[in-house]
C-alpha cells in the first residue's frame, strides 16, 4: 500500500494480511511501525470487505522486539525525538519543578498503543507467528484472538534482562492467557523459549511447519469470512474479551440478553435460519459499518489518564 514504510497491508477475498516489513532488521519495532499498525487496523475496521485480519512478519522473524539502534537511550523517551508526544509543538511531560506528568501523552508506551488498538478491532485477528518474537514482538500478539506459530518460532518476554518491565498491556493480557505462574516465570527469567513450550503453555493455539503456516492462517480466516455474520463476529469478539474482567456472570447475562434480542430482530438472524433450513450458503446483509446495535459500545470510554 502506498505510503507504508515498515508494514504491508493486502486485502483479498475478505481477508486482510498485515505484514511487519523490516526483514533486514528482523522486523524490529519502531515508532513508524506503531503508527502504521494502528492505521492498518483503522482501515480494516472501516472496510466491510474485510472479514478477518492476519498478522505476520516478513522474512525469518515475526518481530525481534524494539529497535535498539538508539543505544542506551532506547527506552528513555525523555531523551528521544521519535518518542510519542515529542513532535514539534508538543510539551514535555517533565514539569518545570522536575516532577513528571504521568498522564501526558509522551509517557505512553508505544506497544500499549498497538495492543489497545488491536483489542478494539471489530474484525477477528489471527497471528501467524513465523519466527522469533521477542519483547514487543510477543506482547503485541496477546490481544490477537488466535495465534498460530511456525515450529521455527521462538518467544521471549525479555524485559527484565533489559532493565525494564513488560509493556503493551501484557500485565493484563498475559496472565489471562497462560496463568499467573507461567506468566511470572517467563517474565522474571526473561529467557527465550521455543514453539513447543509456547503451545504447551497456551500462548499459541497450534504449531505448523513453516511452509504451512500462512496457508493454515488463511484457511482459518476463510472459514470465518465464508460462514459467519460479520456483525455477530464483531460483537462476539468484544463480548468474550471484555467479559474476562467481569465480576459476576450476571454481567454476561445482561449483555448476552441485549445482543440476542437485538440480533434476533435483524436481517442476519433471518438469513442464518433460512439458509440453514434451505441448505444453502448464507449471504448476510448486515454490515459492521451500518448495523452494529444501538447499545454498542456498551463499556464506558476509558481515557489514558
Amino acid at each position: 500500500m502506498a505510503g507504508r514504510l515498515e508494514t504491508r497491508l493486502e486485502v483479498a477475498d475478505g481477508v486482510a494480511l498485515l505484514t511487519l516489513h523490516r526483514p533486514e532488521k528482523l522486523n524490529a519495532f519502531t515508532g513508524t511501525m506503531m503508527h502504521e499498525i494502528i492505521d492498518a487496523f483503522d482501515e480494516t475496521d472501516a472496510r466491510d470487505d474485510v472479514k478477518a485480519v492476519i498478522v505476520t512478519g516478513a522474512g525469518r522473524a515475526f518481530c525481534a522486539g524494539a529497535d535498539l539502534s538508539a543505544g542506551a537511550s532506547t527506552f528513555d523517551y525523555a531523551t528521544r525525538t521519535d518518542a510519542p508526544g515529542t513532535c514539534a509543538g508538543q510539551s514535555s511531560p517533565v514539569r518545570a519543578d522536575g516532577t513528571v506528568d504521568y498522564a501526558h501523552e509522551a509517557v505512553r508506551d508505544r506497544g500499549g498503543r498497538v495492543t489497545l488498538r488491536i483489542f478494539e478491532s471489530l474484525k477477528p485477528v489471527i497471528g501467524a507467528i513465523n519466527g522469533p518474537a521477542v519483547g514487543v514482538g510477543v506482547t503485541m500478539q496477546l490481544p490477537m484472538d488466535i495465534r498460530l506459530a511456525s515450529t521455527d518460532a521462538k518467544f521471549g518476554f525479555v524485559f527484565a534482562r533489559r532493565g525494564i518491565v513488560p509493556e503493551a498491556c501484557s500485565s493484563w493480557f498475559l496472565p489471562r492467557l497462560v496463568g499467573i505462574s507461567r506468566a511470572m516465570e517467563w517474565c522474571a527469567t526473561g529467557r527465550l523459549f521455543g514453539a513447543e513450550e509456547a503451545l504447551e503453555g497456551g500462548l499459541v493455539r497450534r504449531l505448523l511447519p513453516p511452509e504451512a503456516l500462512l496457508p493454515a492462517a488463511y484457511a482459518l480466516a476463510r472459514e470465518i469470512a465464508d460462514n459467519s455474520a460479520p456483525v455477530s463476529v464483531a460483537l462476539t469478539r468484544q463480548m468474550l474479551w471484555r467479559m474476562l474482567g467481569a465480576d459476576h456472570p450476571m454481567e454476561a447475562h445482561r449483555l448476552d440478553s441485549r445482543a440476542i434480542y437485538t440480533r434476533g430482530r435483524q436481517s442476519d438472524a433471518r438469513e442464518g435460519v433460512l439458509s440453514f433450513l434451505e441448505k444453502r450458503p448464507a449471504v448476510y446483509p448486515d454490515t459492521v459499518s451500518r448495523n452494529m446495535p444501538d447499545f454498542y459500545p456498551w463499556w464506558q470510554p476509558r481515557g489514558y489518564s
